[in-house]
């Protein structure tokens, strides 16, 4: 029997083979290319861009740096992480973009396609052409991250940054042992590509932070044992990477007045945790500081993700047995380095217990949707398991049944394509969620920015004094520039607005129970309402027009 291509180590004198031909790279590119223009003409057909109140607050977020009234950096908020706002910026200065989810589109279908190319060179580094093709189909064509991709979520960003730093650390320890020169220098390459990724994770997602420190620890000790720690490389890249939550620690301070508002600040997770809970009827979700449950919600959402209600036993058990053969039979110092790709189930693990970010999933209590789409995160895991299981059973078909070697392969495909039917016809969690969530905002949506507009056309340029973090896409919906309102993030405006709305403001928007509303019923004088929307589930929303704003400029 010939050496399993598994068995080869990959210099950098052999990258081209390590990667594959140039025919084979433009087959993978433009197959996901296809599978992602597909789901953007379902995505825009079905209007489920902006499903996702999540998604219309990314791109409000990253609309107010360069449309607000004090437009800058600091408009970038304190919680969620900034890169991939900033990303969004050029494509949110389209209005049009804005308001319709394309300018979210574009960074996460580059970063779909981005992850994919990641996703197969990873495979392609230890196995042939056709196990890594069943790695790439089953990532690529997973429904629920075809429609993420097509939103301003961050997950298509994360899963790309983390797929992309598993294959340079992959790629940096093969290199490591080498002696020669051009080993070196590649190496040293590699050091600042891993820096920039987990750099790029730091700031998308708070498991970046995590996955941050695992990898540089660790590739520190591998220089260390080698007494090659003084690398100028090394400490370049170091830089780059320590200097990336210190960056975020100090934009805080110096906007926020405290170093770590994201975490205790008042729009922090565990913030918001205390708002919604409810006093005395006991914890406030079912994984609340019990590590194991909240294992168990993360594992079943990221089995519901990947594959349909009854396969996913059978997708944990290949994927983990195919880790496992990929253990015994790769090059074990550099496979070890793939094992980030698991990382997602201990962070969620303790994050579900106790980073007040609660996951809820229908088979399980509370029945409900929550949070589905971390679940994702494991799906470069998964594929990369299941490509491996593949392996292992070309491989010991191959030692009793040779001719039926090929027929394993197509086997795989066949029940990849099925899943991915079985998913679809099952309705994808994420998507559903999503559909759950626009449904909640619907009516609203539909009722609230026709008046706007109308009032806005009365009162050109009139300020609008609102509350926009709950409700950012009525200002995009209405035609008006964030810059014509005074809302929460214009603090010194705001103030001045709340203690005296009518004079400050031409059109106030208040719903039950916000700060608008506190202040509308403190200082009613010469507010008079014109419309009135209620909703279930929803507070009541009320309009209010100035009588004396005009008079008072």
């Amino acid at each position: 029997m010939t050496e399993p291509e598994v068995t080869r180590p990959a210099t950098p004198a052999t990258k081209t083979h390590r990667r594959g031909p140039r025919a084979e790279w433009l087959i993978v590119l433009a197959g996901c290319a296809a599978a992602c223009l597909v789901a953007v003409i379902w995505s825009w057909r079905h209007d489920a861009m902006l499903n996702y109140g999540d998604a219309v607050a990314h791109l409000h977020i990253a609309r107010r740096v360069i449309d607000s009234r004090r437009p800058g950096l600091s408009e970038l908020g304190s919680v969620w992480l900034p890169l991939p706002h900033l990303l969004m910026i050029p494509f949110v200065a389209v209005y049009a973009w804005w308001a319709n989810g394309v300018a979210g589109l574009i960074p996460s279908a580059a970063a779909y396609l981005a992850g994919c190319a990641g996703m197969y060179r990873l495979a392609r580094r230890w196995l042939g052409a056709r196990e890594s093709a069943i790695a790439l189909a089953f990532f690529a064509l997973n429904p629920n991250l075809l429609y993420l991709q097509t939103t301003a979520m961050t997950e298509p960003l994360f899963v790309c940054e983390m797929v992309w730093a598993s294959v340079w650390l992959v790629e940096w320890r093969t290199c490591l042992d080498r002696e020669d020169d051009a080993a070196r220098r590649w190496a040293n390459r590699l050091l600042y590509l891993i820096a920039l990724a987990i750099s790029a994770a730091v700031f998308t997602r708070y498991d970046g932070w995590v996955m941050a420190l695992l990898a540089w620890v660790a590739i520190g000790l591998s220089l260390l044992k080698r007494r090659r720690l003084g690398s100028r490389a090394f400490w370049i890249a170091s830089i780059i990477v320590v200097a990336s939550p210190v960056v975020w620690f100090i934009y805080n301070a110096v906007v926020f007045g405290d170093w770590l508002d994201f975490m205790r600040g008042p729009y922090s997770a565990k913030a918001i945790e205390l708002r919604t809970a409810t006093p005395g009827t006991g914890p406030p979700h079912p994984g609340w500081h019990n590590m194991w449950v909240s294992l168990k919600f993360f594992v079943k959402t990221s089995l519901m993700d990947a594959a349909g209600e009854r396969w996913g036993t059978w997708l944990l058990a290949t994927s983990v047995l195919g880790t496992m053969w990929a253990w015994l039979i790769a090059q074990r110092r550099a496979f070890a380095w793939s094992l980030l790709l698991w990382l997602p189930v201990p962070f969620y693990a303790y994050s579900v217990a106790y980073g007040s970010v609660p996951i809820f999933i229908p088979p399980w209590w509370p029945h409900s949707w929550y949070n589905t789409r971390y679940g994702l995160e494991l799906l470069p895991a998964f594929a990369l398991g299941i490509a491996f299981f593949t392996h292992f059973i070309v491989t010991g078909v191959r030692e009793f049944k040779p001719r039926w070697a090929r027929y394993v392969a197509a086997g795989m495909f066949a029940l990849i394509a099925v899943n991915v039917a079985i998913v679809i016809r099952e309705r994808p969690v994420v998507y559903v969620e999503g559909t759950k969530n626009m449904e909640s905002r619907r009516a609203y949506d539909r009722e609230i920015p026709p008046v706007l507009r109308a009032l806005a056309a009365e009162h050109p340029g009139a300020p609008v004094l609102m509350n926009t973090s709950v409700h950012p896409e009525f200002v995009a919906f209405s035609g008006m520039s964030l810059r014509q309102t005074i809302n929460e993030s214009d603090r010194e405006y705001l103030q001045a607005a709340l203690a005296a709305p009518a004079k400050e403001a031409a059109i106030v928007v208040a719903f039950a129970g916000d700060d608008v509303d506190r202040a509308v019923r403190a200082h009613p004088e010469a507010l008079r309402p014109v419309a009135h929307f209620a909703m279930k589930d929803q507070p009541a929303g009320t309009i209010y027009v100035s009588d004396t704003y005009a008079r008072g400029q």
